[in-house]
């Protein structure tokens, strides 16, 4: 679903129709964080999550820190919800066998850099991932659900969208009010051009680190200059991919934005294809698109890969220093 234009504007008389709505909303989310957690792993759990609805960076934000955890000789494992797949779980992610119908297409990608594990139920998954030999675990959002004591939480932001009209679903795009989610995090990470970290300046309370990072996309060899491309993304922000691809110099002649994590029919993909055979465009899309490809279509498409910058990371090695997790 992509997000109503008002959620992004200062004054909506939509947005203040609904706003006792989003005071409801508020309310609920903040009942459901009085629960006690359900289960205390034996091991620490660091939560990637976010304030905002949609995507704001966790993906890339979790495969740079699993890859950091790693580097630091440790053994993450991480537990998605597993957005868009049928299976309840838990279940260790295999991209041999699971395809985005089952797993959703965000487990996919992130087993190629850790054992991931989708949960509809992530206390449960937790546990897995614990016996499965996790020496830290990754939960991929969930900063809103209390089943799982957390031992640190990252909240991502784009700082593009920052908080938006700053009202809680459905009258703007937080799932709980800025002031309440910031009390509970440990560090916020803002990503985005150094323009748009400038502008998105919260007041974070005294225990919560800011953190900043980019997306870069990853050298591939692929000559982007001057390429013409039909570019399609189903991502929480579809213009971002566009922009850096013309960042790259790519001539994206045609655009396509999906839904998030909307699934390709077979209508769609022929009428993709056909314009890019017309046109004699390369087609291009991410890399969570395309776990979403057919096998058979996949060949058929460039992907060009995004990564996480943080351009310091030692204020949040000092958060992992607090849980015991240091470089070996």
């Amino acid at each position: 679903m992509k997000p109503p234009l008002f959620w992004y504007q200062n004054r909506s008389i939509i947005a203040a129709v609904l706003s006792p709505l989003g005071a409801l909303y508020g309310a609920a989310t903040a009942w459901r964080l009085r629960q006690s957690p359900t289960h205390r792993a034996t091991v620490p759990v660091i939560c990637i999550g976010n304030i905002n609805a949609g995507g704001t960076g966790k993906t890339p934000t979790a495969i740079a820190l699993a890859q950091r955890l790693i580097g630091f000789g440790q053994t993450p494992h991480i537990v998605s919800l597993g957005y868009g797949g049928s299976l309840d779980g838990p279940v260790q992610v295999d991209p041999n066998t699971h395809l985005a119908s089952d797993v959703g297409d965000e487990p996919l990608l992130l087993t190629a850099f850790a054992p991931t594990w989708v949960s509809k139920d992530r206390a449960q998954g937790v546990k897995a991932a614990e016996s499965a030999g996790a020496t830290v675990i990754l939960l991929d959002d969930g900063f809103q659900n209390p089943s799982v004591r957390k031992d640190l939480n990252i909240v991502v932001v784009d700082a593009i969208k920052g908080f938006g009209n700053g009202r809680v679903i459905p009258a703007g795009p937080l799932r709980e009010p800025a002031k309440a989610g910031l009390a509970r995090a440990d560090a916020v990470l803002a990503i985005g051009p150094d323009a748009a970290r400038g502008a998105f300046m919260p007041s974070l309370p005294l225990h919560c680190v800011r953190l900043n990072g980019r997306l870069d996309a990853l050298p591939t060899g692929m000559p982007w200059d001057g390429l013409r491309v039909l570019a399609f993304a189903g991502i929480g922000h579809p213009e971002k991919f566009f922009a850096t691809l013309k960042g790259l110099g790519a001539d994206v002649v045609r655009n396509e934005a999906l839904d998030d994590h909307q699934p390709f029919t077979d209508a769609l993909l022929t009428r993709l294809e056909t314009e890019a055979k017309s046109r004699r465009l390369i087609m291009v899309t991410t890399e969570k698109d395309a776990t979403r490809l057919p096998d058979s279509f996949r060949p058929k498409v460039t992907v060009l890969p995004v990564r996480l910058s943080l351009l310091d990371w030692r204020p949040l090695d000092a958060k992992l220093a607090l849980l015991g997790i240091t470089s070996r």
